[in-house]
């Protein structure tokens, strides 16, 4: 517990100078309003509020009005006289913020009202009181993304049926995806410190537009600590958060440090985080029980009685985040940005196989199964200019160099052959984005993006007992490279003040080059090359009824391009499976319609709902296939049959998303989001459909929240329909490790719902105290498709300080 108060010991080193300064917060909560502005017309001044809320007002001396806006609270006006006297400025938040500005939709700020699609934005002060461990965990916080996890050091979003590499991630305008995302379950979000994210964006349907290939299911957006240059004086301030909690005995510690000056400004973030193995709950399915674990002793590999079979053993980890920026601001018109992100992970146990008995004879089947160290280095270099020209009127240029390293190290148990696995991807990205206004009726953004990734890739079969080492198989051909150039332009136009029309085209192409290592592993060719294009466009309508509700209606085409994983890949998907690789793909396309409306009632009721359908052509799947004319090979020891990515004939998913807030007065409110999807994918060979495997059972979440100035308490319950053995996809009826068993013997997923609680206390103007109790009942479950147990009843306590 020592290192949690060094936190604080740090912080009151942090000096600033004595600036006119107010701090504008939210009147419920307490919590500091970021990007709020503050304007004046006499005399003529203008600022705007830090990541701490504050604003130096020193420009506005004088004045008889100073306005102060946000597009999530409601106006207030001061004189200059009034606002020096009052250290805190209290906002009170709009009923729903219609003309909030996002990002995700346009690669540059337009109004959420002016979208033509479904939006969820995640902001700071729903971070703050939710508390996520993880940032995969931050993105539930919105009900409308599924998180699946293999193991406590992991998160996979799935998206309206899609995940893995259909949908995108994106930090700080750079996205994340490399090529060598596979097709099952992708944990890379947790690269990404939730401490450290201001806000998420979450862009549902096809993106490919404006992201290019991947953001098939969606796009999700995240800002991280942001430095903002004050316009008189010089400011420095900082935070630090310390965080625990009772299921994994997790200990965090969180501490940023902002330094905003008239034209440069820096922000450094660092978060490290210490999770033990994760308890689960009591009361549900014992199949989610974890009986029996593996040590090796005295050199041989040994099966033990767990004494508290709720806690997981062999599932904690340790992870570190740094963020560091400098901002600078030559003159008006230029803005130039660096970052440094770091984020690793210590070894992270890939909980599923560790507890995989598959062919039920009381012995587990690996004695070691885990990750190695997860690196994730980004070099980010953005540089804005906002001026009238021919061609623009803001221009932005962002060049990101990202190195990623992951590594899988596997053993059966009895055998004494450890086999490494590591992978790197060195992603090099350029993109320029640029927005004019046409006329006073449109908008033009358009752009340009390169892309390029080179795959390292190595493998040894280390003997533990003697330590020789020899190569085996790598997972891909070393040295690959995947490439990818493309352009895109959308045009907003406002027909009418109630009617705005939205369209946009991408052109992009696409290729990748392969020499595979046949000394190694049988491969009937050595080198392989794929080339494509892509096209995909979208249209759209926004109608406004009036100043409070919206309706849109939008059809949009996505598509991936088949990537390293898909291609190359060799490695063994489950046991008794083993992937081939097949270079003769082409990209996958998506079609989708969308309907919906958002809006609001009388400052009493908000509501929003999209219906959607979305049909996959030419869908990239793992299925059945022939290798060298065998339809199974010996590997790693095994008889495994043979599967590869393949062009299977099609897919389709249709669901609703829905979302309400009603406001029941005396500080209470009520909100509540429900998701629902369908989907199914065709066999190739008889045309039959059967399940889509990323399709999730209906889930949602109900909120009752209390507030009250300086608090804020949300009683919630999480609840997730069942999953009959007849609605699983065809390659998860064969999988052992996440699903219990039916009466019949055949795997399904349990329904489940959790209660839960959250609140927020401010205890003066510096310290914030948070606690949550979840899985109140202590609820034994596991979400689809994961296979590790969701924690049981868990007590979270967070202190966070602050510093001016």
């Amino acid at each position: 517990m020592k290192s949690h108060f060094i936190v604080f010991a740090l912080l009151i080193g942090v000096s600033k100078a004595f600036t006119q300064t107010v701090t504008v917060v939210d009147r419920v909560t307490r919590q500091p309003v970021i990007g709020a502005a503050l304007f004046s017309p006499d005399p003529i001044a203008s600022a705007t509020t830090n990541a701490l809320g504050q604003s130096d007002i020193s420009a506005f001396f004088g004045s008889d009005s100073i306005v102060i806006t946000h597009v999530s609270y409601k106006t207030r006006a001061f004189s200059y006289d009034q606002l020096k006297d009052m250290r805190f400025v209290e906002m009170t938040e709009a009923v729903i913020p219609l003309a909030e500005i996002v990002v995700s939709a346009s690669r540059s700020e337009e109004s959420r009202r002016d979208v033509p699609h479904y939006l969820e934005t995640i902001r700071v002060a729903e971070i703050i009181l939710m508390n996520p461990q993880t940032a995969a965990d931050l993105l539930a916080i919105s009900g409308a993304v599924y998180i699946q996890k293999s193991q406590l050091a992991g998160g996979s979003p799935m998206i309206r049926g899609f995940a893995a590499n259909r949908v995108l991630l994106v930090v700080d305008g750079v996205r994340m995806n490399n090529a060598i995302f596979r097709s099952g379950n992708v944990q890379n979000v947790i690269s990404l410190d939730a401490f450290s994210i201001q806000t998420a964006e979450i862009l549902f349907g096809p993106g490919t537009v404006l992201y290019g290939s991947d953001a098939i299911g969606g796009v999700m957006d995240f800002t991280t600590l942001d430095p903002r240059f004050s316009e008189q004086r010089h400011h420095i301030s900082g935070t630090g958060v310390t965080r625990y909690s009772s299921a994994t005995g997790e200990q965090s510690v969180h501490v940023d440090l902002l330094a905003d000056f008239s034209s440069f400004a820096f922000a450094t973030s660092f978060t490290s985080s210490r999770f033990g193995d994760l308890r689960s709950g009591t009361h549900g399915n014992e199949y989610f029980l974890r009986p029996t674990y593996q040590e090796r002793i005295n050199g041989i590999d040994s099966q033990l009685v767990n004494s508290d079979p709720t806690l997981q053993i062999h599932s904690g980890y340790r992870q570190t985040n740094f963020i560091q920026k400098f901002r600078f601001k030559p003159e008006t018109t230029w803005d130039l940005e660096y970052g440094l992100y770091y984020s690793a992970t210590s070894d992270a146990p890939r909980y599923d196989r560790l507890s995989l008995d598959a062919d039920n004879n009381g012995i587990l089947d690996f004695a070691q199964w885990y990750y190695g160290p997860q690196h994730w280095i980004m070099n980010r270099l953005g540089l804005s200019r906002s001026n009238r020209t021919t061609f623009y009127d803001h221009f932005r240029l962002t060049a990101a160099v990202q190195n990623y390293e992951e590594s899988r190290h596997d053993r059966r148990t009895g055998n004494p052959r450890l086999r490494s696995q590591t992978e790197t991807v060195d992603a090099l990205s350029l993109a320029i984005d640029l927005k004019k206004q046409a006329d006073e009726h449109s908008v033009l953004y358009y752009g340009v993006e390169a892309i390029s990734n080179i795959i390292g890739s190595r493998a040894i079969g280390l003997h533990i007992e003697n330590g020789f080492a020899e190569p085996t198989n790598t997972r891909y051909p070393d040295g690959a490279t995947w490439n990818s150039y493309g352009a895109y332009a959308k045009l907003k136009h406002f027909v009418t003040p109630t009617l705005t029309i939205n369209a946009g085209l991408r052109y992009a192409l696409h290729s990748m080059e392969a020499e595979f290592d046949t000394s190694r592993f049988p491969f009937p060719f050595a080198h392989a090359a794929n080339r494509s294009a892509a096209l995909s466009g979208s249209i759209g309508a926004v109608f406004y009824s009036n100043s409070a509700w919206s309706f849109y209606v939008n059809g949009t085409t996505g598509y991936r391009a088949p990537n390293i994983d898909d291609i190359g890949k060799v490695f063994e998907s489950e046991p008794g499976s083993v992937i081939v690789p097949n270079p003769d793909l082409k990209p996958e396309y998506a079609y989708n319609i969308e309907i919906g409306s958002t809006g609001r009632f009388r400052e009493l009721l908000e509501v929003n709902c999209s219906i959607y359908y979305t049909f996959l052509d030419n869908a990239l799947a793992r299925r059945d296939f022939s290798y060298n004319g065998q339809d199974s090979i010996l590997y790693d020891g095994q008889r495994s049959r043979v599967q590869a990515i393949q062009n299977i004939a099609n897919a389709f998913i249709y669901g609703l998303q829905a979302g309400v807030r009603f406001r029941l007065g005396d500080g209470f409110s009520i909100r509540s989001q429900y998701s629902y999807q369908y989907g199914r994918e065709q066999d190739a060979d008889n045309l039959s459909y059967s399940p889509l495997r990323h399709a999730a059972p209906a889930f949602g979440s109900t909120h009752l929240v209390y507030e009250r100035e300086g608090l804020k308490l949300d009683l919630h319950v999480l609840y997730n329909d069942d999953m009959r053995y007849e609605d699983l996809a065809l390659s998860e009826r064969g999988d052992p490790a996440p699903y219990a068993k039916d009466k019949h013997g055949n795997p399904f997923v349990p329904g489940w719902y959790t209660l839960n609680f959250k609140g927020s206390v401010l205890l003066g103007p510096h310290f914030t105290v948070n606690i949550g109790l979840e899985n109140i009942t202590d609820q034994l479950y596991r979400p689809y498709a994961s296979g590790i147990s969701a924690p049981g009843r868990n007590f979270v306590l967070s202190l966070k300080g602050s510093v001016e």
